[in-house]
């Protein structure tokens, strides 16, 4: 689960895709080599949620969910709506933010950024030295467990 990182002289990488909720609570995460892109590890990541969400039923609005411009691929768009989530996804190409804009967008993605960095505060994290995906994973997952005792417990 290793590939060449393309922003990193093609040295050898992982990379770990996060779904957290408004506090930053991590919800489901997926390791995958470097090079893969984002697009192919979206559904995986929302199939692996550990929280089940409300059923809509009960709950008549659609869930948000927001992505980075990464995902920004039909097929993605039209997944993610059958999942029943209404996506915020900015368009490739476009600034994030304009003079006079609209700053959520940026501020929503804001809540994944600070989940990763707290992620990387565990130098176990921070650089992978285990060979097999298996272990780090598990690295990966009680760092999630740490990170939402903190965040629910600890306050």
């Amino acid at each position: 689960m290793t590939g060449p990182n393309p922003t990193d002289r093609g040295k050898l990488g992982t990379k770990r895709h996060v779904l957290t909720d408004g506090q930053g609570i991590p919800l489901s995460v997926v390791i995958t080599s470097a090079n893969t892109h984002d697009m192919k590890a979206a559904m995986s990541v929302l199939d692996n949620i550990v929280v089940k969400r409300p059923s809509s039923k009960i709950n008549k609005e659609k869930q948000n969910l927001c992505l980075d411009k990464g995902y920004d691929f039909r097929e993605t768009e039209n997944s993610v709506i059958k999942k029943g989530y209404l996506p915020h996804i900015p368009h490739r190409g476009e600034q994030s933010i304009t003079k006079g804009g609209n700053h959520h967008s940026k501020r929503r993605r804001w809540v994944v950024e600070r989940t990763n960095s707290w992620h990387n505060r565990f130098r176990k994290l921070l650089v992978r030295y285990e060979k097999k995906i298996e272990n780090y994973f598990a690295l990966v997952c009680l760092g999630c467990c740490i990170i939402t005792y903190r965040r629910i417990i600890l306050g």
